[in-house]
């Protein structure tokens, strides 16, 4: 049986954890949701995600501050970043921290579905 690949969402607004969960469903992907960055770094026991979709603004922690405390540790894997206030600063720290993607909110499915294809590597041998 072949390996599903799995997609973490981390964002506060349960609406956009709910679409973005049935979304990755749709496209064949095992989603993994979670409310907050801490509540995502909490869940070692089940490895790191395939990709990671996280919102920027969020309590607790940034998106762009999850980013830098997985790369701290070590811990590498694809990552998109969706935000309903985008700014240019943001977008140019997590993309040079190497973000596969930075989306404004409300991203179409497409949209998503081309990055999340990007970022996993389909099409590659």
């Amino acid at each position: 049986m072949q390996h599903r690949l799995t997609v973490a969402i981390v964002d506060d607004d349960d609406g956009v954890r709910a679409s973005l969960s049935s979304l990755i469903r749709s496209l064949g992907y095992e989603a993994r949701s979670y409310g907050s960055a801490p509540a995502f770094l909490a869940d070692v026991e089940r490895g790191d995600p395939d990709c990671m979709i996280a919102d920027i603004q969020m309590p607790e922690m940034t998106g762009d501050e999850l980013q830098a405390a997985l790369l701290s540790a070590g811990r590498r894997f694809p990552m998109i970043f969706m935000t309903a206030f985008p700014t240019a600063p943001v977008r140019e720290r997590v993309m040079a921290a190497g973000a596969c993607a930075f989306l404004d909110k409300p991203a179409e499915p497409d949209t998503i579905a081309h990055h999340l294809a990007s970022a996993l590597g389909h099409g590659r041998a």
